[in-house]
């Protein structure tokens, strides 16, 4: 399974890509909009991991961009704001399948990712 990771911080993002890893995915880090839409160019991820809020560039334009160039690939928004925190981010984004707060537990984002990873395929 291949994922991407979009998350401006470092330290997050690495410790998302272990638990991944260990559990037997590919995974790709961005962390910034162009970083991701550059690696949406050459990669097929199943799964993408994308914080809402990003240092640089916009979360909504990277997953607009994979639901045009990767249209199975779904999208895990995680978070540390309330934006979005009504479910309206559904409505923004056919690719979304999940929206977690950026503090969930690695070990349980890892199966959402393997279960919507799963269903992609």
């Amino acid at each position: 399974m291949r994922i991407l990771i979009v998350e401006s911080s470092e330290e997050l993002s690495n410790i998302w890509r272990l638990h991944l890893k260990r559990a037997g995915a590919e995974v790709h880090v961005a962390h910034t909009q162009d970083q991701a839409t550059d690696l949406l160019l050459r990669l097929d991820p199943q799964v993408i991991v994308l914080d809402l809020v990003l240092e640089e560039g916009s979360a909504l334009a990277v997953a607009d961009f994979a639901s045009y160039r990767r249209p199975d690939a779904r999208v895990i928004f995680v978070t540390n704001t309330s934006f979005f925190s009504d479910g309206s981010i559904f409505r923004h984004c056919a690719n979304a399948c999940a929206y977690l707060p950026a503090a969930t537990k690695p070990s349980d984002l890892a199966a959402m990712v393997e279960h919507y990873g799963q269903a992609a395929v």
